[in-house]
């Protein structure tokens, strides 16, 4: 299987862009704030569910 490149080069050549993008210069700010907002939920998830687990210790005790 891994003759299957015919010496066409690596498989991901990053040397030249064809199609004009630069590496590092996308614009990410929508993805920083969506990264924010899910580690922000799943925070909040895990006080929630370790509230939730003390408040059964207490009431079954």
């Amino acid at each position: 299987m891994a003759e299957d490149n015919k010496g066409t080069g690596p498989m991901a050549d990053h040397t030249h862009p064809a199609h004009g993008h630069v590496p590092g210069s996308m614009d990410i700010s929508q993805q920083e704030k969506t990264f924010a907002g899910f580690i922000r939920m799943v925070s909040w998830a895990v006080v929630g569910i370790l509230a939730l687990l003390i408040f059964v210790a207490l009431v079954n005790g």
